[in-house]
C-alpha cells in the first residue's frame, strides 16, 4: 500500500467510554479524502483497535439506519472493552469525498485498509492489533481487505456477506418476495423476472450493451407475462417491475463488480481469526449459506480459527424481529440485540483482544 498523506486532526468531543477525535486522511492514491472519528478508550486500553466497515447504501460514520446509530453504538461497546475504534463516512457523505455510486466493494475494502494505515501511523495510540468489523457488504469488503493485506489482524462479520454476488441477489429477492404481502401469482411473476434480469446482467456484465440486453430481456418477458395475465381473469394487474431504476443501477460499477464477486477468490487467503454472526431471520443476507462459507472457505486455505454464530429471530440490522421485513426495522426499539454483544465479548476475551 502507498503512503497515506494526512490532512488534518481536529479534537471534537468525548463520550462516557472514550475520547473522540475527528480526523481527515487520504486513501492510498490520494483520490479520496476520508472523514472519520477515532474513539480512544478512557481507563483500560487493550492496545487493540477496530475499523468499522459499513454495508450497502451510503451511510455516515455513525451508521444511521432505521433511526438507530449502529456504528456509534458499536464504537461505544468496543471502547468499553478497551479497544480504539475508527468509524468513517462513506464516499460522498459527511466529510468524505468521492461518489458512492461509482465505487465498488473492492474500493470499500481499500478505504478500510487506508483507515488501518492511518491508525498505524498514529504512534501516540500505541496500537498492537487492528481488525475490521464489517456489517453486511462490509463483511465482504473486510474479507477482500484481509486477503490483500497482512495489516488486518482479525475480522468480525455482522450479518456479513460471504456468498457470490449473483447467488446473493437471487436469495435476497426470493426471501423478500416470500415474506411480501402479495399474491402467490405475483410472487411467482416477481421471482421469474428477477431471475431473468440477474442472469442477463451476469451474462453481459462486461459488455457495453448490458443496458440494451436488460431492456430486451424485460420487454420479451413482459409480452409473455401480459398474455399469461389475461388468462387469469383478474380485473386489475397491480404487479410492477421497476425496470428503469433496475437497469440504471445495474450498469453502474458497483453492480457489475458485485455480480462478479466470489468469496472463493478471497476467503481462502484470509489467515487471521474470524468471528461471523448472522441472524436466522435476515432477509437480506441468508444466514445458513453465508455462515457455511465463512467457516469453510478459510478452512480451504488452512485457517481453522473461525467462529460462526447464528442468532435466532434476528434480522439484518441485528434486532430481534417479528415480521423481519425492512419496513419493520424502524419500529423496533432495540437497536442491537444483547446476544450480539455477548458473542463478541466472549470471542474478544478468547483472542486476548480486551
Amino acid at each position: 500500500m502507498k503512503r497515506i498523506f494526512f490532512i488534518a486532526l481536529l479534537l471534537t468531543s468525548a463520550n462516557i467510554f472514550a475520547q473522540d477525535t475527528e480526523v481527515l486522511f487520504n486513501n492510498a492514491d490520494k483520490s479520496i479524502t476520508i472523514g472519520a472519528t477515532i474513539s480512544a478508550p478512557k481507563g483500560h486500553n487493550s492496545g487493540n483497535a477496530v475499523v468499522l466497515v459499513s454495508g450497502g447504501g451510503v451511510q455516515d460514520r455513525d451508521g444511521k439506519m432505521a433511526g438507530h446509530p449502529y456504528f456509534k453504538l458499536l464504537a461505544d461497546y468496543f471502547n468499553s472493552k478497551g479497544l480504539t475504534v475508527l468509524r468513517m463516512d462513506d464516499r460522498g457523505i459527511g466529510k468524505t469525498t468521492g461518489q458512492y455510486d461509482l465505487a465498488t466493494t473492492a474500493d470499500f475494502a481499500d478505504d478500510a485498509l487506508s483507515a488501518i494505515a492511518y491508525l498505524k501511523s498514529r504512534k501516540d495510540l500505541k496500537l498492537k492489533r487492528i481488525g475490521l468489523v464489517g456489517h453486511s457488504e462490509g463483511g465482504a469488503a473486510s474479507a477482500i481487505a484481509a486477503a490483500k493485506s497482512k495489516d488486518v489482524a482479525f475480522i468480525i462479520s455482522l450479518a456479513g456477506l460471504a456468498l457470490d454476488g449473483q447467488s446473493s441477489l437471487k436469495f435476497q429477492n426470493e426471501d423478500l418476495v416470500a415474506n411480501a404481502k402479495i399474491s402467490d401469482i405475483d410472487k411467482k411473476r416477481s421471482n421469474e423476472i428477477n431471475n431473468l434480469m440477474f442472469k442477463t446482467a451476469y451474462q453481459y456484465v462486461d459488455s457495453v450493451n448490458m443496458e440494451q440486453k436488460l431492456n430486451d430481456t424485460y420487454n420479451e418477458w413482459k409480452k409473455k407475462d401480459d398474455a399469461y395475465f389475461k388468462t387469469l381473469n383478474i380485473e386489475f394487474d397491480h404487479f410492477r417491475f421497476p425496470v428503469y431504476s433496475y437497469v440504471m443501477n445495474a450498469v453502474k460499477p458497483w453492480y457489475r463488480y458485485f455480480l462478479k464477486f466470489d468469496p472463493v477468490n478471497f476467503l481462502p487467503k484470509v489467515k487471521v481469526p474470524i468471528l461471523a454472526i448472522n441472524g436466522d431471520k435476515d432477509l437480506m443476507v441468508r444466514s445458513e449459506v453465508n455462515l457455511a462459507n465463512w467457516k469453510n472457505l478459510p478452512l480451504k486455505g488452512g485457517n481453522k480459527d473461525v467462529t460462526i454464530k447464528q442468532i435466532s429471530s434476528m434480522n439484518h440490522l441485528l434486532q430481534h424481529c417479528i415480521t423481519c421485513e425492512p419496513q419493520e426495522y424502524a419500529q423496533i426499539k432495540e437497536a442491537i440485540t444483547p446476544e450480539v454483544f455477548e458473542t463478541i465479548s466472549k470471542w474478544l476475551e478468547a483472542n486476548g483482544l480486551m
